[in-house]
């Protein structure tokens, strides 16, 4: 009974702390699909070149995006065109990089180690973007579909490469009411209103709808494996230190935590003793990865392409964090640590509207079936 209790905190403040950026990350990519042409995306990110991966490496570094938010930035441009490689090499990069993390990690560890947590995030990403390109699952070609609407009108055939953005604007978009104007007649006001409904009619009823199975796998697994994580991590790491990258490894993999988040934990194993490449093995794994995007990734990429990610992800922190600790062999790493929690109302509401919509989207099929 304590386990079943124990079991459902969990999931209740995991929902809590994944939500709000999820639900942030679906907005931002609805917007994004709105306003940046799917023939722009397939044009710079749909080819299986190095440069390619570069670009989506790049664009994905400076976004303040987490590992559950980046998850239907990623389902959207992949159905936008990018390749294989492009989409993982975003999906990789974005969460451990952002903007925030980047000041929160010069913050608490100095310029020195963030610059190398930028480097080595950027080389494992396009690493594991090549390899996906050349030897991951085979593509399978998907038009890129009109966000809401029920039946595209037909089109002339210069038309069409807008149409894949945005559906074309008729009398029906413009009733009364709403943001529209009185007349019925679309204005810049309405031009707005058109966009953010659209927006947000796809971030909710076409990406949501796409990750809500694994979603929810991931959210109860993740649940589970913070429940069964031992309190006393930090002394079984410094008890065996020459598996503390291992053991790291198989805490992180399957863990939510952000990158932001993830930088006072990396802190305190630090302050506890813990090699400090092990620590940074927390950093470059726990934010990119956890339950609920491996299991997007299998079903958006393939198997094959998962065991690329999580091979590549997994070596690769591994190497640089080794590589960490001969650079740092003369340096007593407690000194350059600089070490704060927050909990809102936003979380609870969002994780509300998040379980909502996926089970929702779980229970549909049943519910159509049934009745």
């Amino acid at each position: 009974m304590e386990f079943i209790t124990l079991y459902l905190q969990a999931l209740i403040d995991l929902s809590n702390a994944m939500a709000p950026y999820i639900l942030f990350g679906l907005i931002f990519a609805g917007i994004l699909h709105e306003l940046v042409p799917d023939t722009i995306v397939s044009k710079h990110l749909g080819h299986s070149s190095v440069l390619s991966v570069i670009k989506a490496t790049l664009f994905g570094i400076p976004l303040p995006v987490c590992s559950c938010g980046v998850i239907p930035l990623a389902t959207s441009i992949k159905k936008s065109g990018a390749s294989n490689g492009s989409t993982l090499a975003f999906l990789i990069s974005t969460p451990i990089t952002g903007a925030d993390s980047i000041l929160a990690t010069y913050g608490m560890f100095g310029w020195a180690f963030t610059i190398y947590r930028i480097i080595s995030s950027m080389i494992i990403s396009i690493i594991a973007g090549v390899i996906a390109n050349f030897y991951g699952d085979e593509e399978v070609p998907e038009k890129p579909k009109p966000a809401f609407s029920m039946a595209a009108p037909k089109q002339a055939v210069g038309a069409m490469s807008f149409s894949a953005v945005t559906p074309p604007k008729t009398e029906e978009s413009c009733e009364s009411g709403s943001c529209c104007s009185s007349s019925g007649s679309c204005d810049t006001q309405t031009g707005t209103c058109s966009l953010l409904t659209n927006a947000l009619s796809y971030a909710f009823g076409t990406l949501l709808k796409d990750i809500a199975s694994p979603l929810f796998i991931g959210l109860l697994l993740g649940a589970f494996i913070t429940v069964a994580m031992p309190d006393n991590l930090s002394e079984i790491l410094i008890a065996h230190s020459w598996l503390s990258y291992i053991i790291v490894i198989a805490i992180a993999i399957p863990m939510y935590v952000c990158a932001t988040a993830s930088l006072p934990i990396a802190a305190g194993l630090i302050l506890a003793g813990v090699a400090p490449g092990a620590a940074f093995v927390f950093l470059t794994a726990g934010p990119a990865t956890n339950t609920v995007t491996m299991g997007v990734v299998k079903k958006m990429l393939g198997t094959r392409t998962l065991y690329i990610y999580l091979g590549t992800i997994i070596i690769g922190s591994i190497i640089f964090g080794l590589g960490l600790d001969m650079i740092l062999a003369d340096v007593d790493v407690k000194e350059m640590v600089h070490l704060h929690e927050n909990a809102s109302f936003i979380a609870m509401g969002s994780s509300l509207v998040l379980w909502a919509f996926v089970l929702y989207y779980m229970l549909k099929p049943y519910i159509k079936n049934r009745f």
